[in-house]
Parts: structure tokens; C-alpha cells; sequence
């Protein structure tokens, strides 16, 4: 033992004695912070794209005019020209949902697949619900999850039938082993000059897939889910400001802005949130299989302050931002993503 050591309770440590710990803890400290980034890299996936990447692709996102196209109902990004961004190549996690269990109905294209790419950088194991005909779109998906290191669940059918909707939430709970995030995206969007266009049949497929489907869907998960849940519903800026040749469809986006506030109130004591996304235009499928005329198309976006439609990947953030444990407060919103235009 040294001098050092038997020196008498109440004498100062020596110079030598108090440098020596101060190493050790700077080395512990130093071991701590080089493990947080690997942990929330293991987390979040180890294929992830270079830091900036979004911020460059946003500098080269196309503008109107965009080529003549169009194609059958349900339409697949897979053949759009250009192709939608949905964060493929740009998007980047940081753990921010490790651990987590999402469900997204409509997660082949679009808006939904955005979010299943999100997620699963972010940590997430993710199932998918999409139509048969999204096959091609879908298989991509899956394995752009499994490429982040997390499970990959496809649950192809048609959410316009509630035995569907329930074997969808069954299914998902089964292979993910639990459920705490359901993302309401799917929805059904047809372009029409006047009421009198609409038919029954018409008006019955988008209000089933807009309205029965959210209410199905929800009431299916909600009892699989705890404290900490979300539900996150793609509403629109057109619940707020409705286009005069999509009436059926600006309704259904109404009824989910007005959903999501309702249940946010009814779920709160139970720790579950709720909340909705509004988009402004965006470039999906949707606007080429029936929900824009071809002239819309053409300049679709070009009447937004950034005189672009946003692509998909630019929603993502606001999708795992609601989900995330950050969010612990925020409930019965709608947050608005239009390129400055729209509301709220």
C-alpha cells in the first residue's frame, strides 16, 4: 500500500491520486459517447444514407410541367414519371422509435410509404396494408424495411371490408408481437366537375375507404394498445379548404380531422395520443389513377407558394416527430405540411 493511501481520514488526496481519477471517469465518459452513436445506429439500422442527403434532393425536386401519364386505379409509383422521392436514398434515422410496433394502412406508395421507411431507420418493426394490385410497390417496401435491420410484415386486401380491417390489426399484432403505433393513410381519391358525376357506387368506395375503414381500423387496434400508443390519420389541407371537383373526397378529409380530435379526447386518460397529418399536394399515384384531371396533373403544385408539389420523403419527419416519445404532449392536432399554402 502506498503513503498515499494510509494517509488519515480528512487529509487531501494527493495531486497524483486526483488525476488518476479524473482519467478514469474522462475515459468512462468518452466510452459512454462513442456507444450512444453506435447504439442509435444499431437502432435506427446500419444502412442509412449520408448525412444531407435530403437537404440536396429537395434542391433538385421536380417542378411542373409534369409528362402526360396516366394509369388504372389504384396506379403504382413504381411507373410514375418522375418517381416520387419517399425517402429511399434520403431518408436518415437516429433510434428515435427503437423498439417500436407500427402498423400503415396504405404503405406500398406514397404518403404511407414514406412513414414505413421512416419508421424502420427510426427502429421500428412496420406491417403494411395495401390492395393486391400494389403488389410490385409493396415488395420494395419490404425489403427497404428488412434493409434497415427490422422485421417487414405485408398484409395485402381491401380495407373497404370490416372483416378485413380486422384480420389486418390481428395479423400485424400477431407478427409484430404487439402494436403501438397505427398509421390511417389508405384513402380513395377521385376527380369530378359535379355532384351530379358522382355515382352511389362511386360515393360509397370513397367514403368506406376513407371514413369506415379509419373507424374499423381504430376500434380494431385500440385494444391492443397501451400508454405510449399512437394513431396518426392522413387527413389533407383539403378538410380545411375543399376543391370544388373533389367533394366526396375533401368530406371523408373533414370527417378525419374531426375523428382525430374527438377520439384524442376519448383516449387521453388511457395515455393514448392521437393525431393527424394534413398534406398540401403531393406527388403520389393517387393524382394519376383518377384523383386529378390531366390537365391537373401536368401543373400539379405549381399554385403553391414553392410552385411545386412536396414529395412524400418531405412528410416523413412529421410522422415519426407525432410518433415519438418527444411528442408525449401533443394530442388532438393537425399538423399541416402544403409548401406554405392551405391550411391549418
Amino acid at each position: 500500500m502506498s503513503s498515499e493511501d494510509q494517509k488519515p481520514e480528512g487529509v487531501t488526496p494527493s495531486r497524483r491520486r486526483f488525476v488518476n481519477t479524473l482519467s478514469t471517469v474522462a475515459a468512462g465518459v468518452a466510452a459512454s459517447a462513442a456507444a450512444v452513436p453506435a447504439l442509435a445506429q444499431q437502432a435506427a439500422g446500419g444502412n442509412q444514407p449520408a448525412p444531407g442527403a435530403a437537404r440536396e434532393a429537395a434542391k433538385r425536386y421536380p417542378r411542373p410541367p409534369f409528362p402526360k401519364q396516366d394509369q388504372p386505379w389504384p396506379a403504382l409509383a413504381s411507373k410514375m414519371t418522375p418517381r416520387p422521392d419517399h425517402g429511399e436514398t434520403t431518408y436518415r434515422g437516429s433510434g428515435r422509435l427503437a423498439g417500436r410496433k407500427a402498423l400503415i394502412t396504405g404503405g406500398d406508395s406514397g404518403i404511407g410509404r414514406a412513414a414505413a421507411i421512416a419508421y424502420a431507420r427510426e427502429g421500428a418493426d412496420v406491417a403494411i396494408g395495401y390492395l393486391p394490385a400494389e403488389e410490385p410497390d409493396a415488395r420494395e417496401v419490404m425489403q427497404l424495411i428488412r434493409d434497415a435491420g427490422r422485421k417487414a410484415v405485408a398484409i395485402p386486401g381491401d380495407i373497404r371490408d370490416e372483416a378485413f380491417c380486422k384480420k389486418l390489426v390481428e395479423t400485424a399484432v400477431r407478427e409484430l408481437g404487439g402494436l403501438d403505433i397505427l398509421v390511417n393513410n389508405a384513402a380513395r381519391q377521385q376527380n369530378n366537375n359535379s355532384i351530379l358525376d358522382i355515382t352511389s357506387e362511386q360515393f360509397d368506395w370513397t367514403i368506406k375507404t376513407n371514413v369506415y375503414a379509419v373507424f374499423w381500423i381504430s376500434k380494431a387496434a385500440i385494444p391492443h394498445m397501451s400508454a405510449g400508443s399512437v394513431i396518426i390519420n392522413t387527413s389533407s389541407q383539403t378538410a380545411y379548404d375543399p376543391p370544388e371537383k373533389l367533394l366526396d373526397y375533401a368530406a371523408t378529409k373533414a370527417f378525419e380531422v374531426a375523428f382525430t380530435k374527438s377520439l384524442a379526447k376519448q383516449m387521453a386518460s388511457k395515455g393514448i395520443r392521437v393525431n393527424a397529418v394534413a398534406p398540401g399536394p403531393v406527388w403520389t399515384p393517387l393524382q394519376l389513377a383518377g384523383g386529378n384531371s390531366p390537365e391537373g396533373r401536368e401543373k400539379f403544385g405549381e399554385d403553391t407558394p414553392m410552385k411545386r408539389p412536396g414529395q412524400p420523403a418531405e412528410l416523413a419527419a412529421v410522422f415519426v416527430t407525432l410518433a415519438s416519445d418527444e411528442s408525449s404532449y401533443t394530442t388532438g392536432h393537425v399538423y399541416g405540411v402544403a409548401g406554405g399554402g392551405g391550411q391549418p
